[in-house]
């Protein structure tokens, strides 16, 4: 007889631990997947291309209704869970069913973090976090206006261009004194709001929010010290935190997210955890790369195979047509670190790489981003850059040559 696995979340993380699972151990399982939203999975990461009108829903749909019936994965759409009991090994759902489990996986990924502000419940406050916030976003650019988005970080712009695209005259607001400052550099951030600003964004950076105006529809956006701006959307886009509700109301360890170990096993020995919701070392991750290594460390988990989790570097691009921006791994300043800089403002091109005893730790390419793989795998393996030190900023090409 089977062992019965149910997967909550069918978002990125969940579905491709079930695929890894399938490739080792296919039939081992009687899978059931449960899914809060109507759609099958999808590439979220792809909603930005969505909202910007290059490619529909259908385009980034990544598991259709065949992939489910030839897996043999049982899916359950617009199906919530509403609470687990450990202890039964059972799965609640907002309809009142329990379902039981021999393993449970727990893929809930994040909530968008809305900030308590005045007026955030008002009708024309939105995120940019599913498939629904970006229908909801449509309809708003349908009507024309202004958009105001709170938020100049990766998902902030990235909603702020497809706003754009979409016929809305769109200001960005943001809390610290550069874009992205998370993932760029000062240069690269002043080259990327020259961008954007040459597209017809307003960007207003050092600002604080203070509240959203309107009675029943939002109105404008109140800054503190500043001017208000009008405004028929906004959306926030200040960043995610791990759903870990589930979790914790079934007395699961839980600190900022649901606490795994090495093997993606939470304090329960029978129910695993992957993706935004986890919380692993200390650690939280947002980005595909990393999510994708935990649901192969957990598959080999489950079918007794082994493997340890180990974070490792992560990249990061920006995904707005025209504008190339990648950057990876470390590049705070540090006293026992060198710079390596190319400018180029002719071409729109900045890349600065920073070393340490002899080895790659981070680098921010703005411009042309082609040489970034080749960077991103010099920073992952650690190789010695001494014999291409000279040429090292000009890309493989010349350091082959070399």
């Amino acid at each position: 007889m089977k062992d019965r696995l149910v997967v909550i979340g069918n978002g990125m993380a969940g579905i491709r631990a079930v695929e890894e699972m399938l490739a080792r151990a296919p039939g081992r399982f009687d899978i059931t997947v449960f899914g809060a939203e109507p759609h099958f999975a999808y590439n979220r990461i792809m909603l930005s291309p969505v909202l910007a009108g290059e490619k529909s829903f259908d385009d980034i749909v990544s598991h259709g209704a065949d992939w489910y019936a030839e897996a043999g994965v049982e899916l359950r759409r617009s199906a919530p869970v509403s609470g687990i009991d450990p202890a039964a090994r059972e799965v609640m759902t907002s309809a009142g069913e329990r379902i039981s489990y021999d393993k449970l996986i727990l893929a809930t990924g994040s909530h968008p973090i809305m900030l308590p502000l005045p007026g955030a419940e008002l009708d024309g406050v939105v995120s940019f976090r599913d498939a629904f916030d970006v229908d909801r976003m449509v309809v708003a650019a349908g009507r024309g206006g202004r958009a105001v988005v709170i938020g100049g970080g990766l998902l902030g712009l990235e909603a702020a261009n497809g706003l754009l695209a979409r016929g809305m005259k769109v200001t960005v607001v943001h809390l610290m004194p550069g874009l992205m400052e998370r993932q760029l550099d000062v240069e690269a951030g002043r080259m990327l709001r020259r961008e954007l600003e040459g597209r017809g964004i307003e960007v207003v950076t050092g600002a604080v929010t203070e509240a959203i105006l309107g009675t029943d529809r939002v109105t404008g956006v109140k800054l503190k010290l500043g001017p208000e701006i009008e405004a028929d959307l906004v959306v926030m886009a200040v960043g995610v935190r791990p759903n870990a509700d589930l979790a914790r109301s079934a007395g699961l360890v839980v600190d900022r997210g649901v606490v795994v170990d090495d093997e993606m096993r939470t304090s329960d020995p029978h129910i695993f955890a992957v993706g935004e919701c986890v919380q692993h070392r200390g650690s939280c991750y947002g980005l595909v790369a990393p999510l994708y290594d935990m649901a192969a460390v957990l598959a080999r988990t489950l079918v007794g195979a082994g493997g340890s989790y180990v974070p490792a570097a992560t990249a990061t691009r920006l995904k707005v047509t025209g504008i190339d921006l990648f950057s990876a791994g470390d590049f705070a300043p540090a006293e026992d670190r060198e710079d390596v800089v190319l400018r180029d403002p002719g071409r729109g091109v900045y890349r600065r790489l920073v070393l340490k005893d002899d080895r790659l730790i981070g680098a921010v390419l703005y411009g042309d981003t082609a040489d970034g793989a080749f960077f991103f795998n010099l920073i992952q393996s650690g190789a010695d850059t001494a014999p291409i030190r000279d040429t090292l900023i000009f890309g493989p090409a010349l350091c082959a040559a070399a």
